[in-house]
């Protein structure tokens, strides 16, 4: 950051007053230009004990599957987004089940959180991020052409919890690496 949005003017990166780690801060007027991590929120959508993927048409990790989640934005909620962003990305309206995932992935300053969820009509298509979307059985999942380590971990926790039934959500953090 080289400017307040405040007031234009440039911004030190220094330690203000009272806190503990580096913020931007504008000398003019005065303003704290807090930096803080981004939900990503998403479902695992599932239909007829098949799971939807979604094929990748952006960077990162352009071609690889992925789950539909993206960015949260102001004035929705968390099941909010995971409905849009499944429509958005792959053009079907869920049913959404239980939160049962959040993953720390701290290297990007995110937050992932999964929603478990059904595709009560089974209609999807390829939205504008998305080359192809396909349902998987899981013993067909695609799993080391995975776009996201934290995809990999709401699959996994997804997979486990539906055998056993326990919906408990659980909080996992994200290796620093892609899968390859």
């Amino acid at each position: 950051m080289k400017f307040c949005s405040e007031c234009g003017q440039t911004v030190a990166s220094e330690v203000p007053d009272g806190d503990n780690r580096q913020r931007f801060l504008c000398k003019s007027c005065g303003t704290i230009h807090y930096q803080n991590p981004l939900m990503v929120v998403g479902c695992v959508p599932e239909h007829d004990d098949k799971i939807l993927l979604c094929r990748r048409s952006i960077e990162p990790r352009y071609g690889f599957w992925t789950l539909p989640a993206g960015f949260m934005e102001l004035g929705e909620s968390l099941a909010q987004a995971a409905a849009r962003e499944t429509r958005e990305e792959a053009l079907a309206e869920v049913e959404l089940g239980p939160l049962f995932s959040l993953v720390d992935v701290v290297h990007a300053g995110q937050v992932h959180a999964f929603f478990a969820a059904t595709l009560p009509t089974g209609e999807f298509g390829a939205g504008q991020e998305t080359l192809e979307t396909q349902l998987f059985a899981p013993a067909d999942i695609p799993w080391d052409d995975l776009a996201f380590a934290s995809v990999r971990i709401a699959l996994e926790r997804y997979l486990e919890n539906r055998q056993s039934g326990n919906w408990q959500l659980q909080l996992s953090a994200a290796p620093r690496m892609p899968l390859r």
